[in-house]
């Protein structure tokens, strides 16, 4: 029987293939156009991370502002933007820590403080956005978050989550590492007679 948990040389690239998927979530969040749209017709609101657009009812051509003449609009591209790079960072690190044959476990809890301050700067970003952007721009009609946005909060999801097991994977070393014996229980004869 074949059991991949931690022991697994080839399971521990589970964690820095999770931050890959994390840098991807981000990179649509951070290049998608649907931050905010309009819920229903006439479609007449897109927003993206760096601008917001309208148009008319009748109108086919989108009017788009840039959202950075906003201090808020700033700050939340800032923050996200200054996540995903630590991101990245971390990304490479796990990369370079899973490679080589020993592993340095207190440089895989540093990562994983790392990623704690890249989900704080991502979820900085995300809050701002939607609470400063219904504040100062005008809305018409039924509005929603939509797809973009949510992979700006599935990435950060993933972030936390990956932290936690980065920070806790030390606590782990030796079974990582495979210094340990397996341990086996079975029961003596006089206690199975079954067995006889």
């Amino acid at each position: 029987m074949v059991v991949c948990g931690l022991a697994c040389w080839r399971c521990r690239w589970l964690l820095p293939l999770l931050l890959g998927l994390a840098i991807i979530m981000g990179i649509i969040a951070l290049a998608g156009r649907g931050w905010l749209e309009s819920e229903s017709e006439p479609y007449v609101l897109q927003a993206s991370l760096w601008e917001s657009c309208t148009r008319g009812e009748a109108d086919l051509n989108w009017n788009c502002e840039s959202l950075m003449d906003y201090g808020w609009g700033r700050a939340a591209a800032a923050t996200y933007l200054v996540g995903f790079v630590i991101l990245v960072i971390c990304f490479a690190l796990a990369v370079i820590a899973f490679s080589i044959e020993i592993l340095r476990f207190n440089f895989v809890r540093g990562i994983g403080g790392l990623l704690f301050v890249v989900a704080a700067f991502q979820i900085i970003g995300l809050v701002i956005y939607p609470v400063k952007f219904t504040e100062d721009i005008p809305l018409t009609g039924d509005n929603m978050f939509s797809w973009a946005y949510g992979f700006g909060w599935a990435s950060t999801v993933v972030v936390i989550g990956c932290a936690f097991f980065f920070c806790c994977l030390p606590n782990w070393e030796d079974e990582v590492l495979g210094n340990i014996k397996p341990t086996y229980y079975y029961s003596s004869p006089e206690r199975a007679p079954y067995l006889n």
